[in-house]
């Protein structure tokens, strides 16, 4: 809800989650630092960062207009409406579509004709709950195209390195999505709502959740071979198994626990990633 003395501003980073942008961006950098091999120009770092920010600003406004009416109907999330009005989320939307196609078009050929498949794709996400159980992945997809993309920014192409890498990052997503989707079991269930964690029941989802971060782990030691990265990255590797190990322990607290776990995990594996990618392409 509305916190008295709260701004427009601050209500509307809370209502799009801002902080949770240093999930996907340091992955985003990583691989433009990569693709790079050392810094990548100012020019293309301020665009990737852009096109980032908008990107995902815009697909958050578009979860939250087209799930509207069902936010209203979860008591977790039924205050998000009062945070902005529906015609504000419109005008929004349009104008951080806007702004990620028009600095996707300034980078290079590729993004310019990629831009828009990107930004179909991550809206998708938000309409895939209605008809497919398997809404957790597209997520994760919608996600992955952040380091595909940075590495189209550098290059002009894709090769095999983002790819194995994006494939982590469904992979971790995936698993992620599944264990914060346990809180609204009750509710999903109730509404019809298709997820895997209805489908499978709550502790099946965990036991895979827990087989997709081994897919995670393993997709970043195999990105790390691909892309000829250092002892550093390797050596780097078990603060992120550490972390995804802590994030299984969620399970057995309560709701504001597992937001706390769940954002301090997943931030503190996107951070480590990036740190080791940083030491070994710029020292």
């Amino acid at each position: 809800m509305r916190q008295v003395g709260e701004g427009p501003t601050v209500r509307f980073l809370r209502l799009i989650r801002f902080s949770h942008t240093i999930f996907a961006l340091p992955f985003a950098l990583g691989a433009l630092i990569v693709a790079a091999n050392g810094w990548p120009s100012l020019r293309i770092l301020v665009l990737v960062v852009v096109c980032m920010v908008f990107a995902r600003t815009a697909a958050m406004l578009f979860n939250r207009l087209v799930d509207w009416s069902l936010d209203q109907r979860n008591p977790r999330t039924a205050s998000r409406h009062l945070l902005i009005s529906k015609s504000g989320v419109i005008l929004l939307l349009a104008v951080t579509s806007g702004g990620f196609l028009l600095a996707a078009a300034a980078i290079n050929r590729l993004t310019l004709i990629l831009a828009p498949v990107a930004l179909a794709l991550i809206f998708f996400y938000s309409l895939t709950k209605r008809f497919t159980s398997a809404t957790h992945f597209f997520l994760g997809l919608a996600l992955a195209i952040a380091p595909v993309g940075a590495w189209i920014a550098q290059t002009g192409r894709i090769d095999f390195a983002p790819i194995v890498l994006a494939a982590g990052v469904i992979c971790w997503v995936a698993g992620f999505d599944l264990i914060y989707a346990t809180q609204d079991y009750d509710f999903d269930r109730r509404e019809g709502i298709r997820s895997l964690v209805v489908k499978l029941g709550i502790a099946r989802s965990l036991r895979l959740a827990q087989l997709l971060h081994l897919l995670t782990f393993a997709a970043l030691i195999i990105f790390g071979v691909v892309a000829q990265l250092g002892a550093f990255y390797y050596w780097s590797m078990p603060l992120v198994a550490v972390a995804l190990f802590y994030e299984h322990k969620t399970e057995k607290l309560d709701l504001i626990g597992i937001n706390r776990a769940f954002f301090q995990s997943n931030a503190f594996v996107s951070a480590v990633f990036l740190v080791a990618v940083c030491v070994d392409r710029l020292r």
